[in-house]
């Protein structure tokens, strides 16, 4: 076999094999920060929640006070 095509064919295959790993090093990370992100916005829900309550039992402080 020509040396320029042994030379061509390990290029290839380590081009190959670096996009391979830069794709899933990338879906990874992605990954990653959609659980963080989802994280936070459970939390920030929770927090809308019990500020919901909070507004309710307020509403009926005022209301017996008054």
């Amino acid at each position: 076999m020509n040396t320029n095509v042994i030379v061509a064919l390990i290029a290839f295959a380590g081009t190959a094999l670096g996009s391979l790993g830069g794709v899933f090093a990338s879906a990874r990370l992605t990954a990653f920060r959609l659980k963080r992100l989802e994280e936070k916005v459970d939390a920030h829900n929770g927090l809308v929640e019990r500020m919901a309550v909070v507004e309710q039992r307020v509403d009926t402080l005022e209301k017996n006070v008054a």
